[in-house]
């Protein structure tokens, strides 16, 4: 029996409406700078790897995958949305929204089915029972209703590279419908649905396919392997068989491999190395999400969780950017409704191991609602970043975050300026800003951020200049000094998290960096250093990310004769 997801009749609406406030605005402008930051930075396709970089080919320079997840692998085998809105306007909101590229689901029966493969979007949403949809796909995208399935997916692939988006094409499963589970038998290679030679027919097809498509850069071979058949020496004999037909079928496509445990295992991969025959396209993704590690996140001290969590990544896949290969994490996302404790505390956590790693990404997801997802019409995705019509962001918020982490910041091509640190805080996407000696420091905009360095002496200075961070008094505002010897002056990592900043007063109080509600830093008794679980450190969580863009202030400071050679 499906269930039918109610909307208040007020949202059932085909197109947006133009008008704006001045808070969305603002919020477009940011995430518009952000975007031509990307621009900037992104080169002539195709791509290829350069150590642990992605870079274009045609200067080596780095290109940065700024992705979020478009669902194409459910039943209707149809790219989510396109009920809701028109095909171009949906990748214009991506492109509004600072990503700049999409990874693209298909499941393998696309295009190893025939049935499947001769069926056009309008056969496969009637036989669903979806007739309010294919009304939808009338109204806003008609031309693709009456298309053979494999074709419409071709024109969503074409519409995003007229945007200039480009796609990373994920085998994200077999059978269509939603994923995953350890039984439903797509897990592993002999699954009831996993048949090792069907699959690579399946990635020769749709490689071989992609030659069509300069912006499709890449493919994923599989996504979320798992169940209880899986092990490292099938993976390492199907995964390079795999590797190898995609890329004797489009040699410019990077090839984009998963690990095991629903992608957040490649151990197996730290004594015995990959081995295929064709070199610089190589890339691994992983997943990780806050439920990848239950409810640790609500139960446990969030610093403790966030420092084991993040060495179990590093230790399990993070070891890989040693080894000279790139690391994209092409599922993240949490729930937008922001009522998930889970969810929040993993965010922080997240967003300032992925800046300081400068690593790129895949947000789970763009999808605002779905046509069908198991047996519910028109279920409303509380992870997607549009809202349930498609129309608008879901969490404007949330959406600053992530503009904070779409441009590199450092890379091929990107040695601009000598590194310098920006200080990072992880919950706002903002940085720290100290807009003059004589007013307290702030949060702003990174691409406004002051070049920090951090000395051997554990002092916070503005790049070639003798000011420092230091504090005066728990619960003050901290302010700029040149007075750098003493307490307060002095800066520590602390934490299991290492994203607290404490500083020893001068009557030995300790005190870590903190932001108030208006964005002012202060210092503060520092918060969640015992195993304490009700307790929330996301204001006093920074991350001293490197960085070699040229963009930020570096300005000089009211005098002169303060200002270093450097």
């Amino acid at each position: 029996m499906l269930q039918v997801f109610h909307i208040n009749n007020a949202f059932r609406k085909l197109h947006c409406s133009e008008r704006l406030d001045m808070a969305r605005l603002a919020t477009s402008l940011v995430i518009l700078s952000v975007f031509l930051v990307i621009l900037s930075t992104t080169m002539a396709l195709p791509l290829s790897t350069s150590s642990r970089w992605i870079v274009d080919d045609e200067n080596g320079e780095r290109v940065k995958l700024a992705c979020v997840n478009w669902v194409s692998h459910l039943e209707v085998l149809l790219a989510e949305g396109l009920s809701k809105q028109p095909l171009d306007a949906v990748s214009k909101k991506i492109v509004d929204m600072g990503f700049n590229c999409v990874r693209l689901t298909w499941p393998l029966f696309l295009v190893t089915n025939e049935s499947l493969a001769s069926m056009t979007v309008r056969q496969s949403f009637k036989g669903l029972g979806l007739l309010e949809s294919i009304a939808g796909l009338q109204a806003n995208n008609p031309a693709i209703l009456d298309l053979p399935l494999i074709q419409a997916y071709k024109a969503v692939v074409a519409n995003l590279g007229q945007n200039n988006i480009m796609v990373v094409l994920d085998n994200h499963i077999s059978k269509p419908g939603w994923c995953c589970s350890n039984t439903d038998g797509n897990g592993f290679f002999g699954d009831k649905y996993f048949d090792p030679d069907l699959w690579v027919q399946g990635l020769t097809l749709m490689a071989t396919m992609s030659n069509n498509f300069s912006n499709v850069i890449g493919m994923s071979l599989r996504n979320e392997l798992r169940g209880p058949k899986q092990n490292a020496n099938d993976w390492f004999r199907y995964m390079q068989r795999g590797a190898e037909a995609v890329h004797s079928s489009n040699p410019n496509l990077l090839v984009i491999l998963s690990g095991l445990d629903y992608d957040k295992d490649f151990s197996f991969l730290q004594k015995t190395p990959l081995n295929v025959t064709f070199s610089n396209k190589i890339v691994f993704e992983i997943h990780w999400y806050a439920f990848s590690d239950g409810s640790s996140w609500a139960s446990g001290n969030p610093n403790d969780v966030c420092g084991r969590v993040v060495s179990s990544v590093m230790r399990r896949a993070g070891f890989l950017l040693d080894k000279g290969y790139p690391l994209f994490v092409s599922e993240f996302g949490v729930d937008l409704r922001g009522t998930n404790v889970n969810d929040n505390r993993y965010l922080g956590c997240f967003m300032g191991l992925a800046a300081e790693l400068d690593l790129d990404f895949a947000l789970w997801t763009l999808v605002g609602s779905y046509y069908l997802r198991q047996g519910t019409i028109g279920l409303d995705e509380v992870y997607g970043v549009l809202s349930w019509n498609w129309c608008n962001l879901r969490n404007s918020t949330f959406s600053d975050i992530i503009s904070s982490i779409q441009a590199p910041f450092q890379g091929p091509g990107l040695a601009e300026v000598t590194p310098y640190k920006i200080i990072y805080h992880p919950s706002t996407g903002k940085c720290l800003i100290g807009d003059s000696f004589l007013e307290p420091l702030r949060l702003g905009p990174c691409g406004d951020s002051d070049h920090w360095t951090y000395t051997s002496q554990q002092n916070l200075l503005i790049r070639g200049t003798y000011f420092c961070i230091k504090a005066d008094k728990p619960g003050q505002p901290v302010q700029l000094s040149i007075i750098c010897s003493e307490a307060g002056a002095k800066w520590d990592q602390i934490s299991e998290s290492k994203m607290h900043l404490a500083s020893k007063l001068g009557r030995g109080d300790q005190v870590c960096l903190d932001v108030d509600s208006s964005d002012m830093i202060v210092s503060s008794a520092c918060e969640c250093l015992s195993r304490d679980n009700s307790c929330d450190p996301a204001s006093q969580w920074f991350k001293l990310v490197t960085s070699t863009r040229s963009l930020g202030r570096f300005e000089s400071l009211p005098s002169a004769n303060l200002v270093l050679d450097s």
